[in-house]
C-alpha cells in the first residue's frame, strides 16, 4: 500500500545521539510494549501516535543496545548529581498537597534536556526529617491505593525487583516500612530535586515506585546515581518472571501478541512493493499507456485508502454509473495478485462483459506476470490448474463463478483465493442468477475467513441487509465525472427533474418545425430530440421492445436530411461491407437502410458478430445513434451525450427505479462531454406514475433462494452436503442463517420457519434420490448425518437444474441401450437445453419438411426419443391428435433440428431463414446448448456408468462453442475473436495461436480490414496470454510427472 497498515513506532532521536540501533526482535514472547502507528484520517501524512496519558510508555532504552552504549548519557546524569550536591540549599520541604500529576510535570520540565532518552523518569527520595512532619494517617490511606494501582500496571520484572528490595529493607525495620514508604511518596516536591536519592528502579512508565524503609533511603545516599542506574537496569534485565495475578498475565500476553502481529505485518515485504498504492510504478505507467488514465479521482484515492481496506475487511461501495468504480476494483485486484501473491476471482453478470474484461486485462497480465483465465459459456477448468509460479485472475460469469468456488472448496484450495470482486452486486435480487450469486458468496464467507469480498454497484438500496450478509463496510459517493441533468418531456414541453423539491420544473419548449406527415410519423418528437445532438455527439434511444427499436431507427433515418449521409460516409460503407461478410452475403435490410445515416439498432436479435461490429462502430463515432433495449444499459459500456427513454416501459412492465437509473447513467462521457442529459418521454396518462418513479428510492434487494426452489435453496442444500460444509439438519440451519435469506428470513418466510423450510428441502432431495439419511419429523435438529448419492454429486458438480436431473439421467441411461453414432443427432438431442423448450413454438410445416429429409439413421433417433412421424404429419396438416405425445420432447427435438442444421452449415443467417427464426434467437440457442453440453459432460464424468459419453461430449461441446470449421477453432479460442474476424485472420495467414501471439499489431492493421490499432493490440495480448496459460499448464504437468515421490517403499 502507499503506507503500511500497521507499523511499530520506535523512539526517534537526533542522528548525532544515535550510537547503535538494536536489531528488530523477532516476534515472540520477548516483544516489549511499543506505540502503534495508525494512518491519519486522510490516509496520507505522517503517522500519528496513539494518544496516551503517559509519554514514557515507550521503551526507556530507546534505540540503544544497553545503558553502556551511551557514555554521554551517564555523564549527564553524573553532572546533574554533582550539581545537586554542591547546592543543598535547593532542597525544599515537600508539600502534602502536591499531586502525582504535578510531580510528573515537574520532572518532565526540569530534566527534559538531560534525560531525553529516559523520558520523565521519576526520582524518589524522601527526606527523613521533612517526611516526619506530614500527616501519616492521611498519606497512608491515599498512597496505599495509588501504589496498588501503579504496581498493577508494572511489568513482571519491575515487580520482582521491588519485591526483593522490600525484603531487604524489612530485615532492618519491618514495622516502619509501610510508614516510611508513604512518607517517601508524599514528599514529591523534594523528590523532584533530590535526584541523588533516585529509586533504583526508575519506572519506564513514568510512575513513582516506593522505597520501603529509612535504611533503604540512607543506603542510596552514599551511592552514585550513575552506578545506581547501572545496577537498576542490570537488575531489570536479569529479573525472573514474577508470579503475578492472572489478570495481569493475560493483559501482558495480549499486548505481546498484538505487538508480534504488528511486527509480522511490517516484516511481510510482499504487502507493499511500490509507491502506487503499494504497487510498482509500472502499474501507473500501464494505466496511462492502456487506459489513458493520468490521475485518479479524489473519491478513488479516498476509497483505496479506507481503513477497512487496509485491514482487509469486506467492502461494498456504490457510485453512479460512469463514476469510475471498476478502476478501484482493478487496483485492488492487482494488489492481491502482485503484493499478497493470491489468486483473484472477478464475477461479472454477462458473457460479453467477461470477454471484454479478459481482453482488457490480458495486457496487464503479460506485463506484470499473472494469468487471466476466462470462465464463461463452456470455457473454464474445474478445478482450475494449480499454478506454482504465477497467480491467476479468474474472470467468470455468475454461474461459472459458483461452479469454480465449489471446485476450490472440494479440492481444499480456498486458501489460494485471496479476493473476490463482484460487479453489479444488485444482481443478488434478480431471479435464479441472484440465487446462484448468493450461494457463491455465502460459501466463500463460511469456508474461508482469509478471502476478502468487494462488491460494487450503482443501484443499491437496503444496504444494511447486504452489509450484514457480507459482514462488510460500506462506502458511497455521489461523484460523477460529468454532470447529469434529468428531464421529462410531456407533449412539446420539457421539464427538468428537481431533486431538491422532488418535482418538475419548466425548462423549455421544443423548437422544431413539424410537417403534418412528420407529426403523424413521430408524435413523440424523437427526431427533434436526436437532431439536437447528432451527428456531432452521440445519442441512445431506449425502446420497450426489439421491434420498436427497429421501427424507431427506420423512422429517424427516413426523415433525416441528406446531409447526415456525408458524415464519415466511407467508414459507414465499410461497416455495411463488414456486416455483409459476417452474414455470408446477407445483411439486415433495416441496418442497410439506417447505417448510411449513422443509425443502427441494438438488441438480442443480432448475432454476436453483428453486435460486436455495431458496438465498435458506435464507440469509434461512425454510428451516432443507437435504438436499443434495456439490456444495453447493463451490458458493455456505451455512453452517450444524450439518453432518450422512448417510454417508461420495458416490454409491457412499467419501468423500475433501478432500470431507470442504469439507463440514464449512460449519459455523459468522461473526457469527451462537458455534460450529460436524459429525457424521459411521457404520455399524459403516465404523468403521475413517472413523478413517483423519479422520486421514489431504489428497489430493495431481496434473496431469491426461496423463490427459485430447484435453482435456489434445494440446490444449495445439495451442494452443502456434497461439499461436506454441512451434513446435518442443524449444520444446514447454521449455514442458512449466514445467507441473505437468513438475514431477511422474517420478511421472506412468514408462513414457515427457516428450520421447517430446510427440513422440507432435505426431504425433497431424498425423495429424488440425491441425498441419503434421515431427518426426524419430531426433532428437526436431528444429528443424523446426511450423505450425497452419486446422482446427487453429478447433479451439483454438473450445475444441472434439479428439476431436470432425473430426466437427464433416464435419457442418458436409455441412450446407452442404443446410442446412434452414425450421426451426431442423437448426442445433440441429449445436449439440447431443457429450459428453452417451453418457449418454443414449432412451425409444423418446417418441422414436417425437416422430418422428411432425415436419413434412415436419423429417423431411428426420432423413434428412440419418442416422436412418431404420424404426430408431425397430422400437426402439419391440421388434423386432430388423439394420441398423447410429450410436448416437451417434441419441442426439444425441433430445437435439436435447428442445432443439427447449424453444425452442418455453420451459418446462422441461412439456418434462421430455414426455420423462420430471428438470427438472435438461433445465436442464443447455440450459446445455451454449448453451455448445457459442458454441464452434461461434467455430469457424466461423475458417474462411471456414463464413461462412454465423456469423449463424445468433449468434442461436441467444442463444436457447439465455436460452430465453425475446424481450422478456425484455434483462432476463436482467443477472447474477443469471433467467426468473422477469425476468417479474416485465417485468410491473411494467421492460422494458429502462435501466429497471433507473435504477430506485429501494426502489420495486422494493414492486412485486416476494419481492424483498429487498439483491437489489434488486444488480440495479440489475448493470444499471448492464452499461449502462456497453455505453456504453463504443460510445464507444470511435466514437473509434476518428474517429481520424485516422498513415499517410495524402502526409502527413509
Amino acid at each position: 500500500m502507499a503506507e503500511p497498515r500497521l507499523a511499530v513506532r520506535r523512539r526517534s532521536c537526533p542522528a548525532s545521539d544515535r550510537k547503535r540501533r538494536r536489531p528488530s526482535g523477532k516476534p515472540g514472547n520477548a516483544c516489549s510494549p511499543v506505540a502503534l502507528k495508525t494512518p491519519s484520517s486522510g490516509g496520507e501524512g505522517p503517522p500519528t501516535e496513539i494518544p496516551c496519558s503517559n509519554d514514557s510508555e515507550e521503551d526507556m532504552f530507546g534505540d540503544y543496545d544497553g545503558f553502556y552504549g551511551n557514555d554521554s548519557l551517564l555523564e549527564q546524569v553524573d553532572d546533574t548529581e554533582h550539581k545537586y550536591l554542591q547546592d543543598k540549599n535547593l532542597a525544599i520541604k515537600a508539600a502534602g498537597g502536591i499531586t502525582l500529576g504535578n510531580l510528573q510535570s515537574g520532572v518532565h520540565q526540569e530534566n527534559q534536556d538531560n534525560f531525553s532518552t529516559l523520558e520523565n523518569m521519576v526520582a524518589l527520595k524522601a527526606d527523613k526529617e521533612d517526611a516526619i512532619q506530614m500527616n501519616e494517617n492521611d498519606s497512608m490511606d491515599s498512597n496505599q491505593e495509588l501504589t496498588e494501582s501503579i504496581l498493577d500496571e508494572l511489568p513482571s520484572s519491575q515487580l520482582l525487583f521491588l519485591e526483593k528490595m522490600d525484603e531487604v529493607s524489612s530485615v532492618s525495620r519491618v514495622s516502619a516500612a509501610s510508614e516510611r514508604r508513604n512518607n517517601c511518596m508524599n514528599s514529591s516536591s523534594d523528590k523532584v530535586r533530590s535526584l541523588s536519592s533516585c529509586c533504583p528502579d526508575a519506572d519506564h512508565r513514568n510512575r513513582p515506585t516506593t522505597i520501603a524503609s529509612d535504611s533503604k533511603c540512607d543506603l542510596f545516599k552514599t551511592e552514585s546515581l550513575k552506578d545506581h542506574l547501572k545496577s537498576a537496569m542490570t537488575g531489570n534485565a536479569k529479573a525472573q518472571l514474577l508470579q503475578v495475578s492472572r489478570t495481569k498475565q493475560l493483559r501482558e500476553a495480549s499486548l505481546s501478541e498484538e505487538i508480534c502481529v504488528a511486527k509480522k505485518t511490517i516484516e511481510s515485504s510482499s504487502v507493499d512493493i511500490g509507491p502506487f498504492y503499494g504497487l510498482p510504478s509500472k502499474v501507473k505507467e500501464l494505466l496511462r499507456q492502456f487506459r489513458g488514465i493520468e490521475t485518479l479521482y479524489e473519491w478513488q484515492h479516498d476509497c483505496l485508502m479506507l481503513e477497512s481496506l487496509q485491514q482487509r475487511k469486506n467492502l461494498i461501495y456504490s457510485l453512479p454509473t460512469s463514476g469510475g468504480k471498476t478502476l478501484v476494483a482493478e487496483i485492488l485486484i492487482l494488489q492481491e495478485l502482485l503484493c499478497r501473491q493470491k489468486d483473484v476471482l472477478m464475477i461479472l453478470p454477462y458473457v460479453a462483459l467477461v470477454q471484454e474484461k479478459v481482453r482488457g486485462l490480458s495486457s496487464f497480465g503479460l506485463e506484470l506476470g499473472f494469468l487471466v483465465e476466462e470462465y464463461a459459456g463452456s470455457k473454464g477448468r474445474f478445478p482450475p490448474i494449480k499454478r506454482r509460479l504465477k497467480k491467476s485472475l479468474y474472470i467468470a460469469t455468475i454461474e461459472k463463478g459458483h461452479a469454480l468456488v465449489n471446485a476450490l472448496i472440494e479440492s481444499e484450495r480456498m486458501g489460494d483465493l485471496g479476493l473476490v470482486v463482484v460487479d453489479e452486486l444488485h444482481m443478488l435480487g434478480e431471479g435464479s442468477r441472484g440465487a446462484a450469486l448468493e450461494m457463491t458468496l455465502a460459501k466463500i464467507l463460511y469456508t474461508s475467513k482469509s478471502t476478502q469480498i468487494i462488491g460494487m454497484s450503482a443501484t443499491l438500496s437496503n444496504i444494511g441487509d447486504l452489509q450484514k450478509f457480507l459482514q462488510a463496510e460500506y462506502y458511497t459517493n455521489n461523484f460523477r465525472p460529468v454532470e447529469l441533468k434529468e428531464y421529462v418531456k410531456i407533449g412539446d414541453t420539457i421539464y427538468e427533474v428537481d431533486s431538491k423539491t422532488e418535482g418538475f420544473t419548466f425548462s423549455r419548449l421544443l423548437n422544431f418545425k413539424y410537417s403534418s406527415n412528420l407529426e403523424k410519423a413521430d408524435p413523440d418528437h424523437i427526431i427533434a430530440l436526436v437532431t439536437e445532438v447528432i451527428p456531432k455527439y452521440s445519442c441512445l434511444v431506449f425502446c420497450p421492445t426489439k421491434k420498436n427499436c427497429e421501427n424507431v431507427s427506420l423512422m429517424v433515418s427516413k426523415y433525416l436530411k441528406i446531409e447526415f449521409r456525408a458524415h464519415r460516409e466511407k467508414e459507414k460503407q465499410d461497416l455495411i461491407k463488414n456486416l455483409k461478410s459476417i452474414g455470408n452475403g446477407s445483411v439486415c435490410p433495416v441496418l442497410k437502410q439506417t447505417i448510411p445515416f449513422g443509425i443502427a439498432y441494438h438488441h438480442s436479435g443480432l448475432t454476436n458478430d453483428e453486435r460486436k461490429s455495431i458496438e465498435e462502430a458506435y464507440s469509434a463515432g461512425i454510428l451516432c445513434l443507437l435504438a436499443c433495449t434495456a439490456t444495453l444499459a447493463a451490458g458493455v459500456n456505451l455512453p452517450a451525450r444524450r439518453v432518450i427513454l422512448r417510454a417508461p416501459y420495458v416490454a409491457s412492465d412499467f419501468l423500475k427505479k433501478n432500470q431507470y437509473k442504469q439507463m440514464i447513467g449512460r449519459a455523459g462521457r468522461a473526457g469527451i462531454d462537458s455534460a450529460g442529459e436524459s429525457i424521459l418521454i411521457v404520455q399524459e396518462k403516465d404523468k403521475h406514475l413517472v413523478w413517483d418513479l423519479v422520486n421514489r428510492p431504489l428497489e430493495n434487494c431481496y434473496s431469491h433462494l426461496l423463490l427459485e426452489l430447484t435453482k435456489g435453496i434445494q440446490s444449495l442444500l445439495l451442494s452443502l452436503v456434497g461439499l461436506k460444509i454441512a451434513v446435518t439438519h442443524e449444520e444446514c440451519n447454521n449455514f442458512l442463517c449466514s445467507t441473505l435469506l437468513g438475514v431477511q428470513q422474517q420478511l421472506l418466510s412468514k408462513e414457515k420457519s427457516l428450520s421447517e423450510i430446510i427440513k422440507d428441502g432435505l426431504e425433497n432431495l431424498m425423495e429424488k434420490g440425491l441425498l441419503k439419511g434421515r431427518v426426524s419429523e419430531k426433532d428437526h435438529n436431528s444429528q443424523s448425518t446426511l450423505t450425497i448419492t452419486p446422482l446427487g454429486r453429478a447433479t451439483y458438480k454438473g450445475s444441472v437444474d434439479l428439476a431436470y436431473c432425473n430426466l437427464l439421467y433416464r435419457e442418458l441411461k436409455k441412450g446407452l441401450e442404443g446410442l446412434v453414432l452414425e450421426t451426431n443427432l442423437h448426442l445433440l438431442y441429449l445436449a439440447t437445453p431443457y429450459d428453452l423448450t417451453y418457449n418454443c413454438s414449432p412451425d409444423w410445416m418446417i418441422y414436417f419438411r425437416q422430418f422428411n429429409q432425415l436419413s434412415a439413421a436419423e429417423q431411428k433417433v426420432v423413434d428412440i426419443v419418442g416422436v412418431p412421424e404420424s404426430f408431425i404429419t397430422k400437426k402439419a396438416s391440421g388434423q386432430a391428435i388423439r394420441k398423447n405425445v410429450d410436448t416437451a420432447v417434441v419441442n426439444r427435438l425441433y430445437l435439436t433440428f435447428v442445432l443439427y442444421a447449424l453444425l452442418k452449415e455453420t451459418n446462422i443467417w441461412s439456418v434462421s431463414e430455414k426455420f423462420n427464426m430471428s438470427r438472435g434467437y438461433v445465436q442464443n440457442l447455440l450459446n445455451s446448448a454449448a453451455s448445457f453440453a459442458s454441464c452434461v459432460l461434467r455430469f457424466c464424468e461423475e458417474l462411471d456408468e456414463f464413461w462412454v459419453y465423456k469423449a463424445l461430449l468433449t468434442e461436441l461441446t467444442k463444436q457447439l462453442t465455436y460452430c465453425v470449421k475446424m481450422e478456425l477453432i484455434p483462432l476463436m479460442e482467443v477472447a474477443g475473436v469471433l467467426e468473422a474476424r477469425a476468417k479474416q485472420l485465417y485468410n491473411a495467414g494467421y492460422k494458429t495461436l502462435a501466429h497471433l501471439a507473435n504477430a506485429d499489431p501494426e502489420t495486422m492493421v494493414k492486412m485486416i480490414e476494419h481492424l483498429s490499432r487498439r483491437q489489434a493490440k488486444q488480440i495479440v495480448s489475448s493470444a499471448k496470454m492464452l499461449l502462456s496459460e497453455k505453456a504453463e499448464a504443460l510445464q507444470e504437468e511435466a514437473e509434476e510427472l518428474l517429481k520424485v515421490p516422498t513415499d517410495i517403499p524402502g526409502t527413509y
